[in-house]
């Protein structure tokens, strides 16, 4: 089943991408932010908290204060520099490329209770944010899952209640099994409750304060540049062969056009996925339709 289900939560997520980046990047500044934020993502030594802040720096130059902004930039700069250059900090990697993985087996649960708390207290746009941190540090630098193993995470989480929370669990499990399960789960969501606690007693006169919406408007832009930047990194995994090919153009077009649920995609990605392996199973079937039946 989940080799019609993973095209159809890409097409999901790429149609949620899409119109992101349409309620977002509304103005040209706000599109060359999100492009700036994809290619920083995709081709720089940052990382997905250090591409944010500038992000949001940089909203608060250009939709408040341009003086509180350079002064904003200038002094993230200064501290990414100090991080990157010395090599006694502790958070001095911010690349995979001179990170070093670490393994599951040793990695314990603070470790990942601080990784989720952190990405909780990070997540911007919703779960989408949280799906592309996690993609970028547990994926392709740590290596504590495979791609196709995040892959089918997401593809089980959006068929059940809360995916966002399934997601979370499910990776904590692939880690450190169902204690890592629990960890995730409650440290991800922890800071949110942390922040409310904090936030709502005063959140009508923090909601109007210029440059916070002005930060927000900054990172809202850089989130769906760097979204799209993960789906690109899960594409190969997810359209293995041409018949996930053609079940994500379905989906595609079945979402954008006839604009049907994506619940009822998904049920039909993973019938679809089950009636292909049984089709596959026959020995004569896997000769005469090669093409769908290729891994």
């Amino acid at each position: 089943g989940l080799d019609g289900l993973s095209p159809v939560v890409l097409g999901v997520f790429i149609v949620a991408v899409y119109r992101l980046g349409r309620a977002s990047a509304t103005t040209v500044p706000k599109l060359i932010m999100a492009i700036m934020a994809a290619v920083a993502l995709a081709y720089s030594p940052l990382g997905i908290v250090a591409i944010l802040a500038l992000a949001a720096a940089a909203g608060i130059g250009l939709f408040h204060s341009r003086r509180f902004g350079l002064v904003v930039l200038t002094m993230l700069t200064a501290l990414l520099l100090v991080v990157h250059l010395a090599p006694g900090f502790p958070s001095a990697p911010l690349s995979p490329e001179v990170q070093t993985p670490i393994s599951p087996s040793s990695a314990g649960l603070a470790k990942l209770g601080l990784f989720f708390f952190k990405v909780g207290a990070l997540t911007f746009g919703g779960g989408s944010m949280m799906i592309a941190m996690i993609q970028e540090q547990l994926v392709h630098q740590w290596h504590w899952l495979t791609p196709q193993e995040f892959i089918d995470g997401l593809a089980l989480g959006q068929v059940t209640p809360g995916p966002v929370l399934v997601v979370t669990a499910y990776v904590g499990y692939k880690v450190a099994g169902i204690a890592g399960a629990g960890v995730a789960a409650t440290a991800s969501y922890l800071p949110s409750f942390i922040l409310m606690l904090i936030i709502l007693p005063m959140f009508e006169r923090v909601r109007t304060l210029g440059w916070i919406h002005a930060a927000m408007q900054g990172v809202g832009p850089a989130v769906s540049g760097m979204f799209a930047v993960a789906l690109v990194r899960m594409a190969p995994h997810a359209l293995p062969n041409p018949f996930a090919v053609a079940v994500l153009m379905g989906t595609l077009i079945a979402l954008l056009a006839w604009r049907i649920s994506a619940i009822k995609l998904m049920l039909t990605g993973a019938g679809l996925g089950v009636l292909r392996s049984r089709l596959c199973s026959f020995p004569g079937v896997q000769g005469t339709l090669r093409h769908i039946c290729s891994n």
